[in-house]
């Protein structure tokens, strides 16, 4: 069974009179467990793709499914409810709030899950902010917390309500490069060691490599999937690439 399926997904957004389309029929299959990236140039459509995969956004047209569940008929509080439960975030922004410390900003959408009462929260809290090395960094506030460790703080929150799915938006975007190469490495262990799914949206070829499946898109479509074998990438073309294109695996 396929954690995300994507069925025949288009997107428009409406530009003044103008109708642009951001996602043109794309079909994609996720399995459980995987560590995923959706690749490809600005304006490729990766991030809409993602966003509609979160259940942030609804398709024009097509279906997405979230464990076999059409998400398409939800009401508005049943799509909260599934990504609360379902999904898990993180930016590249880190969208952590300023007021709270890292042990709060962890905790905060525990809140909304009444199953979880004070001492199973606390409990979830200290364990995941212990998992991505910030067990002494609690009770700091963001502001006292360096860029790689408020993403740290942002993977213990995506974490800790044991989601199927994490979302990462150009995780890496805003963080130097051996910064985020520590933060991709973690990432890459929590999935081998949890078995979460992670999808990734990024044209960064650090993420690219991590990652041991490909999905490149390019103006709306899907141009390639890709499987990692042996360090290199096995593509397989969705449609025929101008003579000027280069696949990401070839980058």
């Amino acid at each position: 069974m396929s954690v995300v399926r994507v069925d025949h997904v288009s997107k428009d957004y409406l530009l003044g009179d103008q109708v642009v389309r951001a996602l043109n029929d794309i079909s994609l299959a996720v399995e459980p467990g995987v560590f995923l990236v959706i690749a490809g140039p600005s304006g490729s459509g990766k991030t809409t793709l993602l966003n509609l995969i979160g259940c942030i956004d609804r398709p024009t047209s097509g279906h997405v499914y979230i464990d076999d569940q059409d998400v398409g008929g939800m009401t508005a509080n049943q799509l909260a409810d599934l990504r609360l439960r379902s999904i898990g975030f993180i930016f590249q922004t880190f969208n952590l709030l300023p007021v709270l410390s890292a042990a709060e900003n962890v905790e905060y959408p525990l809140l909304q899950r009444p199953e979880f009462g004070p001492v199973e929260r606390r409990q979830r809290v200290e364990h995941f902010l212990d998992v991505v090395g910030l067990a002494d960094r609690m009770q700091n506030r963001p502001n006292q917390l360096s860029g790689g460790q408020r993403q740290r703080v942002a993977i213990a929150r995506a974490l800790a309500g044991s989601p199927r799915i994490i979302l990462a938006d150009e995780p890496t975007a805003n963080l130097d490069k051996r910064t985020g190469i520590g933060i991709l490495k973690l990432m890459k262990r929590l999935n081998e060691v949890m078995k979460t799914t992670f999808i990734f949206s990024s044209h960064d070829k650090r993420v690219i490599d991590s990652a041991d499946r490909l999905v490149q898109v390019d103006d709306g479509r899907i141009e390639a999937l890709g499987l990692r074998r042996d360090g290199e990438w096995i593509l397989a073309r969705e449609r025929q690439a101008d003579e000027e294109d280069v696949s990401v695996a070839e980058s």
